[in-house]
């Protein structure tokens, strides 16, 4: 053991890296929650035609309506999202252990992950404008469900949220990156 490492020092970190794959689960979850929220406000029907379904929460093929929509968009928006955060707090917590504490691996990791969710937020963003403006217009080989009423919007939340996948990868990278810049500035 090094001179200057505490014994107590290794369970402290242990538990920052158990919080941090626990957490992660968590804030993913509730970023899906939100994001869901506002993607069902831009296409109803991509939930009630195809979210809906996709998810489990309606055996009916057809249009799924419920008494209280914005819930079952809660529950989709957390099913969606809440595995990548275990994904995203994996890697994070295994950078987070070269950090020398363990508020330096919460306050930092934590840091990280706000940067991967507003990396996936504004890749989503721009996913939203491609769709909107290019997507709807040139069309999409996706199989579109039948008798859409807003077919662009549709288009454009599809989009969105393959982009906001794609900018949770990137985000994690950012929040990587960010972590490890941490470690080389103390």
């Amino acid at each position: 053991m090094k001179p200057n490492t505490r014994p107590s020092a290794i369970p402290k970190k242990l538990m920052a890296f158990v919080s941090i794959i626990g957490i992660a689960p968590l804030i993913a979850g509730f970023y899906g929650i939100l994001h869901d929220q506002l993607t069902y406000s831009i296409s109803p029907e991509y939930y009630t035609k195809f979210k809906f379904h996709q998810f489990g929460l309606t055996a009916s093929t057809s249009e799924a309506i419920f008494e209280h929509p914005r819930l079952a968009v809660s529950l989709v928006g957390f099913m969606a999202t809440w595995w990548v955060g275990i994904f995203i707090g994996l890697i994070l917590a295994f950078v987070a252990l070269a950090h020398k504490n363990n508020k330096e691996m919460l306050r930092i990791t934590l840091r990280a992950m706000f940067i991967a969710i507003i990396t996936a937020f504004f890749i989503g963003l721009t996913g939203l404008i491609y769709g909107k403006f290019h997507l709807s217009n040139s069309g999409v080989s996706w199989r579109l469900p039948p008798s859409l009423i807003d077919k662009a919007n549709f288009i454009a939340v599809g989009s969105m949220h393959n982009f906001s996948y794609v900018g949770g990868i990137i985000g994690l990278l950012a929040g990587v990156i960010y972590s490890l810049r941490q470690k080389t500035n103390h």
